[in-house]
């Protein structure tokens, strides 16, 4: 139905509003009606002089910002008073906004463009009022430019997304990028009280001043929350990048994904010639190609996947922006035109969506009824977002659950009750799902002409399925389909488990025909079955991508690990669907995989943040379990695969953890006296044991030491200052937060940091220096063992070179050789004692691959006791913190003989692989002793040689 328009005047500038007009108000916003309640008599002033029934324009805006800003003496207030002023006036602002939106006074355009040249005037007042500041401290900001002359640096704040685009919702956060001229120094002179630093730090400092005056929440409230995440390499990196960067940055490592949000870019304010005109000439170019743009469809793809999986994981059928058929999916069918046809089509290089869309039906892309109900479903939805926003003014698109506020909201978008809105929402979301469906669309066809799947054959096909079966299998797939769960399911998930079936029937078949291994995979697959039944979305996935079912059936059987995980999370399925795993992503593509998957996160929301990260661990490594199963790559390159997939996730989390404590505290102040900054946060994290040496498995859990060069005692920079230690411990309990939490989606990873300077009773993180100290003057001579399989994995570079040049120095130290053996031997026969096997198992022919001597401990204690008995004269020994290049190095500089270290790296990649294979089985590491004689028999053989100890019974021949 179309929702009732009833008619609410008002009285133009005459402020007496009435009864009916207040109702309306309270029953559209809890937040507005308790502005008005609590400040009536200001609410009145300023309306008296800004009309519900009049438009804001931009002077207006600026006017009251400037009114709004100075002190009593009709000066430019001080900071505290500016942070105030504009808040107070957001305040009043969002009252008359929500007021206007509620009585139907103002038109969505005008609206969305009132919100975005208010954010527009705060963000240049800022930048103004900081630069102001920071000039008088360090003088301004200079650079050389091509003719060889001094010229001011200049910063330009890109507007992204919806401010880009000057679309703009009641509750948006806006997201920003700082961009400025070029490196140089300040023109900051002591003689005149100033201080030169260099344009990269005033820069940063510059936007750290604007961030805090706009969204830092105070008893006020905020401005605008600011969102900096779409920068070149996002969190972490530094918070304002020069041309050339920028211009690097783009040709070497921009991505589809950015295009789409540099397609919405626009610089707030004014910018000098020929900045402006430079700026531009990146952007157009990185953005459209002047051809048709066929390259962008393969991209395209996968961020239709990935919108599509997010759906099919979160079945938010509330969230009307990221659901299906939402905001979301109209904007990436018309942006997804402009990509590929804006630059043969300059008229399609606009930023709004609904004049992209215009364009987009003049020139034919979009026939008329789409083009009609697109519109349609667009200004629908976002009246709705802000219908949804006013409320409370959150930062939400979800439908509310109390049925007070689902009749308020229904009342006021026009309609009798709320099953009214819900029926035209849901009218709206189909019409939009028709064309995002056809976008880019690549349905699998069998690889051969298979009859097969044809509807008639299927009986016959059930007839051949029944012939491989065993008894207790056929009994197993009839009680399936007899199951309440079946029989419950709604008409389209039913639908959709017959549309499966026969993709199903014949992928068993040919797993059979190839492996005979039918009946090792049916009892996985229906327990799979039963897990997605109720998500329908996977069924229809199963059903159009035949080949890839075909590929999943033979990875059922090999691993029931991996049967367990997709059970558990159907999420996962996309990744064997989409057949991901026949290309491993190295380090750099894991990263922009998982920041593309956090940007979709709001700023604010922790459970999701939990969810995705977690998530992405789990596909990625089942993609690298998948590859492992089809034996596509040997094990160092799985291991380096699930290696990088851990780093990854390490550093995300730190840069988020980061930037949460940041917003609370400020920042923590550097040892150079200087707070620090995104890209030089001052902390960094370090991986030992599997982590460090680059050995990871598909369950292991993470070694880490967490090291600082901070400021202990120095207070951070926010309003709620705390010490740099207290920071530090904050940011470490954020962090394991984020890492170890259970939730739903498991956990991202379990830490162990009890290798960190005195064990459990030690600080959670520690200074560089703290470290150096305890490895010299207290550490273990086992601590100097553990500290070879160190490695830096993340953080401040400052901090990650600190720690290398300690652990050289540490590995380095003179020890004599029979001190390093006794004390190695003494610890591996303390850990045979406790972990290896008992005699009863020993007894049995039982051989552990991990504890027992003879198996992977014994080989990582030789090149740990190689390096810490060697690296005094060998210093390059100390290079590596994994074995097999540790025994390359020891071969090379020819401390023992090259194919003493050979046989030992191919012992070690042996027993190796076959802990993976055991993982994946969910196998022990206690196997039967006869498969390895040999190679127990040249690592004992070695270890003696090498050590002169029998491991065996632990005694020395020398004792």
């Amino acid at each position: 139905m179309s929702p009732a328009m009833p008619s609410r005047a008002t009285h133009g500038t005459d402020c007496q509003y009435t009864t009916e007009q207040l109702q309306i108000l309270q029953t559209a916003s809890e937040f507005a009606y308790q502005i008005w309640e609590s400040r009536t008599v200001s609410c009145q002033t300023f309306l008296r002089s800004y009309p519900l029934d009049r438009t804001l324009t931009r002077q207006q805006i600026d006017d009251l910002i400037q009114d709004y800003t100075l002190d009593d003496n009709y000066q430019l207030a001080d900071e505290v008073k500016v942070m105030s002023g504009l808040r107070h006036l957001r305040t009043l602002l969002m009252m008359r906004w929500i007021w206007q939106d509620a009585l139907q006074l103002i038109a969505l355009e005008q609206l969305t463009d009132e919100l975005s040249e208010f954010a527009d005037g705060c963000i240049s007042f800022a930048k103004d009022y900081t630069y102001q500041h920071l000039i008088k401290q360090y003088g301004e900001p200079t650079f050389i430019n091509a003719k060889g002359n001094v010229q001011i640096d200049d910063m330009a704040i890109m507007a992204m997304g919806k401010l880009g685009a000057h679309e703009l919702n009641l509750s948006s956060d806006i997201d920003l990028i700082f961009v400025h001229q070029a490196r140089g120094v300040t023109s900051g002179d002591k003689s005149k009280g100033t201080r030169s630093i260099d344009n990269k730090r005033f820069m940063t400092r510059l936007g750290q001043g604007i961030i805090k005056l706009l969204d830092q929440k105070t008893a006020d409230g905020f401005v605008f929350r600011v969102d900096m995440r779409l920068r070149p390499w996002g969190d972490g990196s530094d918070l304002a990048i020069h041309l050339s960067a920028l211009q690097k940055y783009f040709s070497q490592h921009g991505r589809a994904w950015e295009r789409f949000a540099w397609l919405k870019a626009r610089v707030v304010g004014q910018l000098e010639q020929p900045f402006y005109d430079e700026i531009q000439a990146l952007i157009k170019p990185f953005v459209f190609r002047y051809y048709v743009d066929y390259s962008a469809f393969s991209a395209l793809r996968e961020m239709k996947s990935l919108i599509q999986n997010q759906v099919a994981q979160r079945e938010d059928l509330d969230n009307i922006k990221l659901g299906a058929g939402g905001i979301r999916d109209i904007e990436f069918i018309v942006q997804a035109f402009q990509l590929i046809y804006g630059g043969r089509h300059p008229q399609l290089q606009v930023k709004s969506c609904l004049q992209a869309m215009q364009v987009l039906h003049k020139l034919e892309y979009l026939e008329r009824t789409t083009y009609q109900e697109l519109q349609a479903a667009y200004r629908f939805l976002r009246r709705l977002e802000h219908a949804i926003q006013a409320i409370n003014d959150q930062q939400t698109q979800r439908l509310p659950h109390d049925p007070q506020w689902q009749y308020n909201l229904a009342v006021t978008l026009g309609f009798d009750e709320w099953n009214a809105l819900l029926d035209t929402l849901n009218h709206h979301r189909d019409n939009v799902n028709v064309p995002f469906e056809r976008m880019v669309t690549e349905r699998q066809v069998p690889d051969h002409e298979d009859t097969d799947l044809e509807p008639e054959h299927l009986d016959e096909q059930i007839a051949r399925l029944n012939d491989v079966l065993t008894a207790e299998n056929r009994v197993l797939l009839q009680d399936f389909w007899q199951s309440k769960m079946v029989a419950n399911l709604s008409d389209e998930a039913r639908e959709r488990l017959d549309d499966a079936y026969p993709v199903i029937i014949h992928a068993l078949l040919a797993h059979q025909e190839q492996q005979q291994l039918a009946n090792t995979a049916l009892p996985r697959l229906i327990t799979l079955l039963e897990a997605i039944c109720r998500r329908s979305i996977y069924l229809v996935m199963i059903a159009e991508n035949p080949n890839a079912t075909i590929e999943l059936i033979p990875m059922l059987s090999a691993s029931p690990w991996i049967a367990k995980e997709l059970a558990h999370y159907p999420v996962l399925l996309d990744t064997f669907l989409q057949q991901r795993y026949r290309h491993l992503p190295d380090k750099p593509e894991l990263r922009d995989i998982l920041r593309q998957q956090l940007l979709r996160v709001e700023p604010n929301d922790e459970e999701e943040l939990l969810s995705v990260l977690r998530l992405f661990k789990k596909n990625q490594v089942l993609a690298v379990a998948a590859s492992d199963v089809l034996a596509e790559r040997p094990i160092m390159k799985v291991s380096d695969s699930l290696t990088y997939i851990a780093a990854v996730v390490l550093e995300a989390a730190l840069e988020r953890a980061f930037a949460e404590i940041v917003k609370r505290y400020g920042y923590p102040i550097g040892q150079d006296g200087d707070p620090v900054t995104e890209a030089d946060c001052g902390f960094a994290i370090i991986g030992y044991g599997k982590l460090g040496g680059l050995e990871l498995s598909y369950s292991s859990d993470l070694d880490l030491v967490f090291l600082h060069k901070i400021k202990e005692q120095g207070m951070t920079t926010g309003e709620k200052s705390v010490s740099g230690m207290k920071f530090a411990a904050r940011l470490v309990q954020k962090l394991m937060n984020y890492l170890n939490t259970q939730t739903r989606d498991g956990r991202a990873y379990e830490i162990d940091m009890r290798l960190r300077p005195s064990g459990n009773a030690g600080m959670m993180v520690v200074s560089c220096h703290a470290f150096e100290t305890y490895q010299l003057e207290k550490a273990w001579s086992w601590e100097h063992q553990a500290l070879v399989r160190a490695r830096a994995i993340c953080g401040d570079k400052r901090v990650t070179a600190r720690f290398c040049d300690i652990r050289r120095d540490v590995l380095s130290l003179p020890r004599t050789i029979e001190q390093v053996r006794t004390e190695v031997t003494s610890m591996r026969i303390k850990m045979q004692k406790h972990l290896g096997t008992s005699q009863w198992q020993q007894q049995a022919g039982k051989f552990h691959l991990k504890q027992d001597a003879g198996g992977i401990i014994d080989i990582e204690f030789l090149a740990q006791f190689a390096v810490l008995a060697y690296s005094h004269e060998h210093p390059s020994l100390t290079k590596w913190s994994d074995n097999v290049r540790i025994f390359e190095e020891v071969a090379s500089l020819g401390i023992w003989e090259e194919q003493v270290c050979q046989d030992l790296t191919d012992a070690y990649l042996r027993i190796r692989a076959a802990t993976h294979q055991l993982a994946l089985s969910e196998q022990s590491l206690l196997v039967d002793e006869s498969l390895w004689k040999e190679t127990r028999a040249l690592v004992q053989a070695q270890w003696q040689h090498l050590m002169g100890v029998h491991l065996s019974d632990g005694v020395s021949p020398n004792s």
